[in-house]
């Protein structure tokens, strides 16, 4: 039997893996693919394949019919989830990672968790915990270690407006976020619209730019590559673990994998000597996240410390 909840399990745990493998590879194939390109050109040929992808799964998935009554019911949140992203959200990201080394700007994004929470409080209106603050004091010091490079003394930045751009991309993800809560039915649907309507916006950027210089053939794989496994593939196999699984909370604690995973390619690949204070900074960030999420509570009762 191929549907028993053994095998949906496993699959949806497989899934997952796949997807967090996937997006530990991002930050590397971000670093590499900006020596042959720039912030602007990777933005756009990724988010032009992407949006490929999307229209490709809509058509497999037998969706088409649903685009046009979506499109009616939420155009305005289209119009602004695409300015979000993929617009603005890689554009700032991009050019973060273009100017830190990738285990600057990696562990920084994985601070927008902590960020939601936060703007949920004025946002949504939901009520501001003590664990909240405990969460956004551990993580936020874990950025200083990281950007100050273990000088919290000197508190000197190699790069500040890397940092600022890397602190902004996870403001704007957490606007992309509480916009897409407002938009309902099929993900991938939403996806394609919002890329679509991200995609004028790149079109504008680039007049303004001016000329388009064609990149060489490993600009091209690399873009390639972001454009089908951090923007396409990785949603679509989260998703579907998602759908599987029968304990949610299990599987996304695989997500923890992926930052000490991220370093190992960053080392690797590109070739960065990991620096101590990214790692200490990296698991304050992560212990924040964890600490904001009730895991560490979970886990001390467990253990019954």
């Amino acid at each position: 039997m191929t549907d028993t909840p053994v095998y949906r399990s496993r699959r949806a745990y497989l899934m997952a893996l796949a997807a967090v493998l996937c997006w530990s590879t991002v930050a590397s194939a971000f670093k590499l693919s900006l020596r042959y390109v720039s912030p602007l050109q990777l933005v756009t040929i990724a988010a032009l394949t992407s949006t490929f992808l999307m229209a490709a799964v809509v058509s497999w998935r037998h969706k088409w019919g649903q685009v046009p009554g979506a499109w009616r019911r939420n155009r305005r949140w289209y119009l602004a989830l695409g300015f979000c992203n993929p617009f603005l959200y890689y554009l700032v990201l991009f050019n973060a990672y273009d100017l830190l080394p990738a285990q600057q700007a990696q562990p920084l994004n994985y601070t927008w968790g902590i960020l939601l929470a936060l703007l949920s409080v004025p946002v949504l209106k939901q009520q501001l915990r003590r664990r909240d603050l405990l969460a956004a004091l551990v993580c936020y010091s874990g950025v200083l270690v990281i950007t100050s490079r273990g000088d919290l003394l000197g508190m000197h930045f190699d790069q500040p407006l890397g940092v600022a751009l890397a602190l902004f991309s996870t403001l704007i993800w957490c606007c992309y976020w509480l916009l897409n809560t407002r938009i309902g039915g099929s993900a991938e649907i939403n996806l394609l619209l919002s890329f679509l309507c991200g995609l004028p916006w790149l079109a504008a950027a680039l007049a303004v730019q001016g000329s388009w210089q064609w990149p060489p053939l490993a600009g091209w794989f690399g873009a390639l590559y972001v454009g089908l496994f951090e923007m396409g593939i990785a949603f679509l196999l989260w998703q579907g673990a998602m759908t599987l699984c029968t304990d949610t909370a299990r599987i996304s604690n695989l997500i923890y994998l992926s930052p000490p995973l991220s370093l190992l390619f960053i080392a690797l690949l590109v070739g960065e000597r990991i620096h101590m204070a990214t790692i200490v900074g990296l698991f304050l960030i992560m212990l924040g996240v964890a600490i904001q999420q009730g895991m560490l509570r979970r886990l001390i009762d467990k253990l019954h410390f």
